[in-house]
């Protein structure tokens, strides 16, 4: 049985620009902007796919492929430009968890409040409550307001409850990037048991690892058009040849040449020295930030930040660790950070670079860019936000033994 159904389908947007006339009194430019200021952006063009009954199919790309435009034309939230969508039973969406909660009620009523907007009866959620705050471990302050709950603890229970939905399809979009490693394991059993029961899954990610594990089929998006489909590995390696072969500075935007120094690219390497988008907890990685340099910069500091999907910052690079000066002279440069082993937790990250003056405040910079995205795949087993090397002795009378980990 075919549960979803992408026929042509194709969706246009009106870009409009600001009017050059400035002269002109402002109703006289706002005229002319609707009439004449504005373009065509087809986010997708004439897309077709089917997906059947019990299959997951992960959706992934670059920034701006389509991949949430198709989330919303599924749910309903925007409709096709052409083309028709067909959708067989009830249609449930994991797109922004917890997106429906009054601050000021306790955790308890938004479980009410949030799962009523979701489509569930109130019959329906009392029967769930204990499984709920159970799944999002915090039934220690489900009758305190939510405004004073950490955002993990917001972002869990807002998950919890759309993870206890019982929807025929179900979509989803970063949902693993909630909490910490304990509970996203938790969130992976949750869909695995969907799996299980015959669900259909369209899951849409920069997690490669994730999508790999958790999907049977995979979609890659590139320009709003669907390059490719099949075997999730063999699409994610399609994909990361594509992101391989794409010139680093398209990455980044162009900034003003105003400033003394910009960032030209990033680049992530791996252990074969390798340029990729994706490498496993355990091991080595380089990174390779360009820059260019316009006006001499006499003390500089160069940083990257790891930044997970929902913006808390993870880790970061710095040259400014061992505490040398860093002299720019005029011209083209590279600086190459090499870490000997990763051990953030398996997820994607964001990766942001910075130039900025030695001294100057966390968000004072010569330039600031978003510079590329990193995911981290399963290897050395690391359980929470990131690994802490370590080692234990064992002890009995008489006798003494180290062993590293």
């Amino acid at each position: 049985m075919i549960d979803l159904t992408f026929d042509r389908v194709g969706k246009k947007y009106r870009i409009y620009r600001q009017s050059e006339q400035n002269r002109a009194p402002a109703l006289v430019r706002k005229a002319r902007e609707l009439m004449t200021g504005w373009q065509d952006f087809w986010a997708l063009k004439d897309v077709s796919f089917q997906i059947e009954r019990g299959e997951a199919v992960g959706i992934i790309g670059h920034n701006g492929a389509g991949k949430s435009t198709i989330l919303k034309l599924l749910y309903n939230i925007t409709a096709p430009s052409r083309g028709e969508i067909r959708i067989n039973g009830r249609l449930a969406a994991l797109i922004e968890v917890a997106s429906g909660f009054h601050p000021e009620l306790t955790g308890r009523e938004n479980v009410y409040l949030n799962g009523s907007l979701l489509g569930m009866k109130r019959r329906e959620i009392t029967q769930k409550l204990d499984s709920i705050v159970g799944f999002a471990g915090v039934a220690q302050f489900i009758d305190t307001p939510v405004k004073r709950y950490s955002s993990g603890m917001y972002l869990r229970l807002g998950f919890a409850i759309a993870a206890h939905l019982d929807p025929d399809v179900l979509l989803l979009d970063e949902v693993l990037a909630v909490g910490d490693a304990e509970f996203q394991a938790k969130c992976i059993e949750r869909i695995n048991q969907l799996k299980r029961n015959g669900k259909t899954i369209v899951f849409v990610s920069h997690n490669l690892a994730a999508v790999e594990s958790l999907c049977d089929r995979v979609f890659l998006l590139r320009q709003g058009e669907l390059y490719s489909t099949g075997p999730p590995r063999q699409v994610i390696s399609e994909y990361e040849r594509l992101l391989a072969e794409m010139p680093a500075a398209a990455k980044l935007s162009s900034v003003t040449a105003a400033r003394a120094a910009e960032i030209v690219s990033v680049s992530i390497f791996n252990a074969a020295g390798r340029r990729t988008t994706t490498v496993a907890t355990g091991d080595a990685m380089r990174a390779e930030v360009e820059y260019k340099v316009h006006e001499p910069v006499a003390d500089a500091v160069i940083e990257l930040y790891f930044y997970s999907i929902f913006g808390n910052l993870h880790c970061h690079f710095s040259t400014e660790v061992k505490g040398e000066h860093l002299r720019l002279a005029a011209g083209h440069g590279v600086i190459e950070f090499h870490c000997p082993e990763v051990l953030l937790e398996v997820a994607s990250f964001n990766i942001e670079a910075s130039i900025k003056h030695r001294g100057s405040a966390f968000s004072e910079h010569i330039d600031y860019k978003q510079a590329a995205f990193l995911n981290i795949g399963q290897g050395k087993p690391v359980h929470g936000m990131f690994y802490m090397p370590h080692s234990f002795t064992q002890k009995a009378v008489g006798v003494q033994q180290e062993i590293d980990s």
